[in-house]
């Protein structure tokens, strides 16, 4: 399944962000609780992909203080919204393109 998630993985961190603002462990968490375990992916996975999407305006960050420690906290931009719009009407297009040919 890891494999097949190569070129995904950006797409699915908008998606989890568009919905509420998180640190990069909640958003490990996230993927892997709303995939019940099959998008598992290493913090050494995430976090070079939110430092990429923050880099290209995708993304913000900043830091809040936690009841433990401070944490990074990742939020989507506006550009980042309208390239998640982009992006799922895409892998709709894609997912029902496949569901065709292999029905």
């Amino acid at each position: 399944m890891q494999d097949s998630l190569k070129g995904h993985v950006d797409l699915l961190l908008l998606s989890v962000l568009g919905e509420e603002p998180t640190h990069g462990y909640g958003l490990v968490e996230a993927l892997r609780t709303r995939s019940e375990g099959a998008f598992d992916l290493a913090e050494g996975t995430v976090y070079p992909a939110l430092y990429r999407l923050e880099r290209h305006g995708l993304v913000e960050s900043s830091w809040v203080d936690g009841r433990t420690r401070r944490r990074r906290v990742y939020r989507l931009t506006r550009k980042g919204a309208a390239a998640l719009r982009r992006e799922r009407t895409a892998w709709d297009r894609y997912v029902n393109a496949m569901r065709a040919v292999l029905a």
